[in-house]
């Protein structure tokens, strides 16, 4: 079996990610604190995210609004403008935040497209996703570059058509076991799971037993001799 094309995810995969929307969802806890003890407000604010990922998407931005409407769920009226203005400050700092790569990405993206070419799906705001990997300074060893809204198993067969690629010649390879892993399954290719600290439990899901076109690599930069194995 030869791969004839790599999919990779970006936030977390390439690039810290979830590191600093911990951080920003840590300082939303502070500034609700004379409003609700921290494990109420968190459970407040994955609920309201996961309510409005249909109307806002994913990213920076539509976390922000949610921030906002989980501080005036909490406060009501008695919620001062200041930490309304500190909640856009915490969104705006979290959009403008520095492109961090995991170590040796670079080297490992470059021996992957020595096997195959390259293709970033990644899923977010276009604007700030355009931005990290522009960033990133790892756009030139991309063949192709994919931002939706979210990620299923038509995206993935959709992609594979328009490269010419059989599903069971490509692979892609992410954190995100409900994201990055099942709809590339389900769309026929293969798939690597490489998971990391700190994951949106919105993310997670169960992993495949016993599929062959499924592996858990412990770093990016295993996935080159799996790939290898596959051949």
């Amino acid at each position: 079996m030869t791969i004839k094309l790599i999919c990779l995810d970006a936030d977390d995969t390439l690039w810290h990610n979830m590191r600093h929307f911990n951080a920003t969802e840590n300082a939303l806890l502070d500034m609700l604190r004379p409003f609700a003890q921290e494990d109420v407000t968190r459970e407040r604010l994955i609920a309201c995210e996961t309510r409005n990922l249909p109307l806002y998407g994913y990213g920076a931005k539509g976390f922000t609004l949610s921030m906002i409407e989980t501080a005036v769920e909490l406060a009501g009226d008695s919620l001062p403008t200041a930490t309304i203005r500190d909640i856009l400050a915490a969104g705006r700092a979290l959009l403008g935040h520095p492109v961090e790569l995991f170590d040796g990405v670079e080297n490992t993206l470059r021996t992957l497209a020595d096997i195959a070419p390259l293709v970033l799906v990644t899923k977010g705001d276009l604007l700030h996703q355009e931005s990290k990997l522009a960033a990133s300074g790892l756009g030139d060893l991309f063949s192709g570059i994919q931002i939706v809204s979210d990620k299923n198993p038509d995206i993935f067969r959709a992609l594979f058509a328009r490269f010419e690629v059989a599903p069971q010649n490509a692979v892609m390879a992410g954190d995100s076991m409900r994201s990055d892993i099942l709809p590339a399954l389900a769309a026929g290719a293969w798939a690597a799971f490489i998971p990391q600290d700190g994951a949106w439990s919105h993310e997670s899901a169960n992993a495949p037993s016993d599929h062959q076109r499924f592996t858990q690599l412990a770093a990016l930069a295993d996935l080159p001799t799996w790939i290898k194995t596959i051949a």
